[in-house]
């Protein structure tokens, strides 16, 4: 699932493989682009905010990109067999001599004035990968509206940028409360302590391809402490973990309701 850690890193791989280079080829599957030609211009840098890719290019543009649920951007070779999906669900391709980058299921697709890249990501709020990552003002963010839940005040991007639904599930359990918890009603050094741990687990996997928040061990078998782990033991008191269903499967909320304490959630989902 992507997350600021993995817009980072798809950031990385993008710039490593294409900045600097003249386009070769350019190929934008999506109606308002469609007849849009990048050739001949140089791609200038791959930048990544929050969950957003800002790919600028020469002459003032931007490509921007948004992978959600199931977005990804592909990077292959000129004699490498294009792996990432079938072809109907090909949004984009930039190539170069050196390589093909090759975005599929892209649910956001705009091109815009690099001067102008504010309009699609000045809402957001620090990044926690971000040059400019700014604790203190994550931390005031979150904690403004004190009957905003835990999980909807962690998700909001304009509060801070970059977690998505695996960490706000892993940082309420590590909190021992769970994501329905009014923001008001934590401990007072819990919020900052939830940030500094966010900003330490983004920063550790941003260059992994497998996210790990269980950083006490190296166990294959225990990347995570409860996401995805429906009816499986919990790490800590062994009741089964539960999961509920709040706005489709990019809001699944999985806890123990053995050892997060707060608001008691309504039954799992199936």
């Amino acid at each position: 699932m992507p997350e600021g850690d993995t817009i980072w890193l798809t950031a990385h791989r993008l710039h490593t493989a294409l900045a600097g280079d003249v386009l070769t080829r350019s190929d934008l599957r999506v109606p308002r682009l469609a007849t849009v030609d990048l050739t001949g211009r140089t791609l200038l840098d791959v930048t990544p905010r929050g969950k957003h890719l800002l790919t600028r290019i020469e002459g003032g543009l931007t490509l921007h990109s948004h992978l959600r649920m199931d977005g990804a951007w592909r990077v292959f070779a000129p004699d490498q067999r294009w792996n990432g999906g079938p072809n109907h669900q090909i949004r984009a391709i930039l190539g170069t001599s050196a390589h093909t980058a090759v975005g599929y299921r892209l649910p956001v697709l705009d091109l815009i004035r690099t001067s102008e890249e504010e309009s699609v990501v000045g809402h957001l709020g620090p990044d926690l990968l971000g040059p400019d990552w700014d604790a203190e003002e994550a931390l005031r963010r979150v904690c403004a509206d004190p009957d905003r839940p835990l999980g909807e005040a962690l998700l909001d991007q304009r509060n801070l940028a970059g977690i998505g639904n695996v960490y706000k599930c892993e940082l309420a359990f590590m909190a021992r409360v769970t994501p329905w918890l009014p923001v008001g009603e934590l401990e007072p050094d819990v919020p900052a302590r939830l940030i500094a741990t966010a900003h330490r687990l983004l920063e550790a996997n941003k260059e992994r391809f497998e996210r790990r928040t269980n950083l006490t061990t190296d166990r294959p078998d225990r990347k995570v402490f409860v996401y995805g782990r429906l009816h499986q033991p919990c790490y800590r008191c062994g009741t089964p973990i539960r999961r509920k269903e709040e706005a489709g499967r990019d809001r699944l909320s999985y806890w123990c309701p053995g050892c997060q304490s707060g608001p008691g959630p309504t039954p799992e989902t199936p």
